[in-house]
């Protein structure tokens, strides 16, 4: 489990397709200081295992599922990405409840410029995933825990502050581009339990 509170921005070394999946290698630092194999790590909000560590690099295996319901695949050489540990049983919940399992993705209508270093993000999310999504609730984003603004039928929006902007891989996105959504766990969980019986 994870926050959706980003510790590290990796960089992709390489995305080597297989004959099933791929493999993905990413260049870090802070958040292997206390990683063993077999590790969990949030990649853009997906849950990784870490197959193979040294010590500036982890490398992770991508499931054909992976690469269709994210936007690993679309990775390259160069590329920014949002990284996370798991969460501890002793640490601060800073952000929301995220499992790193991404429900699809999402696309950037735009991103404005607000003035004083803050933005305004507005995303298209898959019409089966509107129903998990309210005002001043959470979504993951990229793994990023993002507070909501502005809903309009499909469109979600939010504000990005100066810290988020300058810490995460979005410095790097641009309207069209795809970012990982993951709805909130919670909801889900509601509405299962509200059909019972009917």
């Amino acid at each position: 489990m994870f926050t959706g509170i980003i510790e590290e921005l990796g960089t992709v070394i390489e995305l080597q397709p297989r004959q099933t999946g791929a493999r993905l290698a990413i260049s870090c630092f802070a958040i292997l200081k206390d990683a063993p194999v077999g590790a969990s790590i949030a990649v853009n909000g997906a849950c990784l295992t870490a197959v193979e560590l040294s010590e500036r690099h982890f490398w992770a295996d991508l499931a054909p599922e992976t690469l269709r319901r994210t936007n690993l695949g679309t990775l390259r050489p160069d590329s920014p990405v949002n990284l996370e540990r798991p969460l501890r049983a002793d640490s601060r919940l800073d952000g929301h409840f995220v499992l790193g399992h991404v429900d699809g993705t999402a696309e950037i209508v735009s991103f404005e410029a607000l003035g004083d270093e803050n933005w305004w993000l507005r995303i298209r999310v898959p019409s089966e995933l509107t129903r998990y999504i309210v005002n001043k609730g959470s979504l993951a984003v990229d793994g990023i825990s993002l507070t909501v603004a502005e809903t309009t039928q499909d469109l979600v929006g939010f504000t990005i502050i100066p810290h988020t902007y300058q810490h995460t891989a979005l410095h790097a996105c641009r309207a069209g581009s795809l970012v990982n959504i993951e709805v909130d766990i919670l909801a889900k969980h509601v509405e299962k339990l509200s059909q019972r019986g009917q």
